[in-house]
């Protein structure tokens, strides 16, 4: 309870920041709110591959997230650095799939990529293209296997799978804002949005993590 509220705050006091100017600030309480994310979810941590693989990725976003607070020059290597995370995630989300990814959710995923990229194809750099293709694989298909992983889930890891499927959401939820605000022009309070959308999806993932899961 007192790293969820501490991780809330300090993200509160980024997004703040962001909106209003102070680059220090911001940038500070953005790593601390991730590394409270991580000490989190290390707290819960079960000494299995599940939870190892959750932390690896958070550790790869906290990477990413120092990246992208320049966001000219540490785009591609934080775009590689999420990468990385979500190929941590989707390994932990396949790793309890007895099924396969479920058609539902693979489908749904795949037509919200294509409207998405319908939209923002002609705006994104040709230099970009193909790196923030492979990217958006990796994430869609991260979060199809959470999806999948809380279809098939027993009674009793359900809530923690779900959980991390909702995380899953967000995270693409937060990345589509991200990827509309810097190739489509401004948002209005486009910190606050996506920010907020991308700690929840942290937390919720992180929060997916239990002992033997």
């Amino acid at each position: 309870m007192i790293l969820t509220l501490a991780a809330a705050l300090s993200g509160a006091v980024s997004i703040v920041a962001f909106q209003t100017g102070p680059w220090m600030v911001a940038a500070i309480s953005k790593a601390l709110t991730t590394i409270l994310i991580i000490t989190y979810a290390a707290w819960r941590e079960g000494g299995d591959g599940y939870s190892r693989a959750i932390l690896a990725g958070l550790v790869a976003s906290l990477t990413g997230d120092v990246f992208l607070l320049w966001p000219q020059q540490g785009f591609l290597p934080g775009l590689a650095a999420f990468l990385l995370a979500h190929l941590a995630y989707l390994h932990a989300f396949t790793g309890g799939l007895k099924r396969g990814l479920a058609l539902a959710p693979s489908i749904g995923y795949a037509v919200y990529t294509v409207v998405a990229f319908g939209f923002l194809w002609s705006s994104v750099p040709t230099h970009l293209r193909a790196p923030v293709i492979v990217y958006v694989a990796a994430l869609m298909t991260m979060a199809a296997a959470a999806a999948a992983r809380a279809t098939q889930a027993k009674p009793e890891k359900a809530l923690p799978a779900r959980t991390a499927a909702l995380g899953a959401a967000l995270f693409v939820l937060s990345d589509t804002m991200l990827a509309f605000d810097k190739f489509m022009g401004p948002i209005a309070f486009a910190h606050v949005f996506i920010l907020a959308a991308y700690w929840l999806a942290q937390w919720a993932i992180a929060s997916s993590v239990r002992p033997e899961l």
